[in-house]
Order: structure tokens, then sequence, then C-alpha cells
């Protein structure tokens, strides 16, 4: 017991001038702020514009990173109630929720030509489920040609650079910075407009749902699909550590769909990463084949 008192009083005695020098510089700080706000000439008034300034700062980003979380809650609770709705054959929680689509989309100039089409068929519709038809053909069917774009884009991005690059450590920085973006740019398409907690959230909430559903067994399978296990090991550890990158991040772009898209899936095609890689991976099957016959 007293070895252990020992221990713990040399370990204490070790961290005190770290902690001092802490604490006096904090006190510093603390008081060159307080001395430059009480002062009652320029330097006085600069100090405090600049407190103010910094304090509005902090207050926006803030205010921006709740906005950002409301947005991505808003569209689970669509997703959800809407999902419930086809599910119950629900009109009036159908038209409700489809309300609240149109209102998400009506100031954006990208969505006017879908929601004209969609407000020139509602009215002849009367059967339940049929409307929520109509949404995803009308609504989500173009949204999602442009998150198709978006994934393909960052898993060619991933790709090169974790070929080309010289360390491991940038190339993992790279994705994880890459895919975040991805996530956050797929939300900001549908109406989530996240923040950065917002961007880390929606990757948790996409990462549980990947690991839910096998997405890293998936990976490997449509690998093995795409290139071949004798072509595989014939491309270099680069290249293979891009191509299994890549499809990690179209996976988890797929993924991201099943959470942030407003409509459930019900006649638009469903953008699946089999899709993305099969554009992907089409010409880089061809030069590993070449490579392989010489």
């Amino acid at each position: 017991m007293s070895s252990l008192r020992c221990e713990i009083g040399r370990i204490a005695e070790s961290s005190c001038p770290s902690r001092s020098a802490t604490l006096a510089a904090s006190v510093s700080f603390f008081r060159f702020v307080s001395v430059a706000l009480e002062r009652d000439d320029w330097i006085g008034w600069i100090s405090v514009g600049l407190l103010g300034l910094a304090t509005l700062s902090g207050l926006v980003l803030v205010a921006r990173e709740v906005m950002g979380l409301l947005r991505l809650a808003r569209l689970g609770r669509l997703r959800k109630d809407l999902s419930v709705a086809l599910e119950k054959g629900d009109a009036p929680a159908e038209r409700d929720g489809l309300k609240r689509l149109k209102a998400l989309y009506t100031a954006r100039p990208d969505m006017r030509w879908g929601l004209a089409r969609f407000a020139d068929h509602e009215r002849d519709i009367h059967d339940p489920g049929n409307l929520l038809k109509l949404a995803d053909r009308e609504l989500m069917a173009p949204l999602d040609n442009d998150a198709r774009g978006l994934i393909l884009r960052s898993a060619k991005r991933v790709a090169t650079v974790t070929a080309l690059s010289p360390f491991a450590l940038i190339a993992v920085g790279y994705v994880l910075i890459e895919n975040v973006g991805l996530l956050r740019r797929l939300a900001s398409l549908y109406g989530g407009r996240p923040g950065v907690l917002g961007s880390l959230r929606l990757a948790r909430l996409v990462v549980v749902h990947v690991a839910g559903t096998g997405g890293v067994a998936l990976t490997d399978d449509l690998l093995g699909q795409f290139f071949g296990q004798d072509i595989l090991r014939r491309l270099s550890r680069r290249l293979g550590e891009g191509a299994f990158n890549s499809a990690l991040t179209a996976r988890l772009g797929a993924a991201a769909l099943d959470i942030i898209r407003p409509v459930p899936f019900i006649e638009a095609p469903p953008v699946r990463a089999r899709d993305i890689l099969t554009q992907l991976f089409a010409s880089e099957e061809a030069k590993a084949g070449e490579a392989g016959k010489d």
C-alpha cells in the first residue's frame, strides 16, 4: 500500500509542472482579456468588438449545427410517416406526408419541373399508394440519378487517391474525409443540408446500417464478382486497396439513401452499389485482363 501511495505521489509530482503551466497560461489570458475590456480607450473598444464578434460567430455556428440536425430528423420522420401510410393504405396520412414533401422542395429551381408534373397528375389519383408511386417517379427518380453521379465520382476519387498515395495514413485520412463529404452532399441533395455534427451523426447511422446488413462482406463479394480471384491476385496491393475502398464508398453511399431518402423506393429503380461498381470497374477489368495476357 505504501509503495502504491509513493507511485501515485510521483505521478502527481510529475504532472504538477504541466498543470501549473496550463493554469498560469489560463490565468494570464483571462487577466489580459479583463484588463483589455476594462480600458476606456480604443484598445478596450476593439476588444469589446472582437469579443462580440466571436460570440456572434459562435452562436451562428451553433444555430447552423442545430438546424442541420433538425433537417436530418425531418427527413427521417417524413420517410417513416410515408412508409407507415403506404403499409396501412392510409390516404389522408399519405396526402399529408406528400404535402410536407412538396413544401420541402418548393423553393428549389431544379425541382420545379418534377413538381409541375406531379401537380398535373395529382388530382386524377384517388387510390391509396398511387400518389406515393407518382412522387417516387416524378420527384425522387431525378434526385436518384444525381445521387448515382455523386457516389460514382466519390468512388473514383477514393480509388485514385488510394492507388497513388505514397503514405497509407494520407489515403486513410482522405477516404474518411471523402466518405463524410459524400454523405453530406447526398443529404443536401435530398433536402437535409447537415452541418459537421449532422454529417458525423449521419455517418454513424450509415455505418450501423451497413454493419447490420453485412456491407463489408457484400463489398468482398462484389469485388470477387467483378474482377475474379485470379485477376485480383495479379493486381498490385495499391490497386487492390483502391478497389476495395471505392467499393466500400459506393456501399456507404447506397446505404445512406435508405436513411435520408424521404420516400421509400417503390417504382423508381433503387440505387445499388452493384450498379455503381459496374460503371466504375468496367474499364479496370478490361485493363487487368489485358495485363494478365501479357
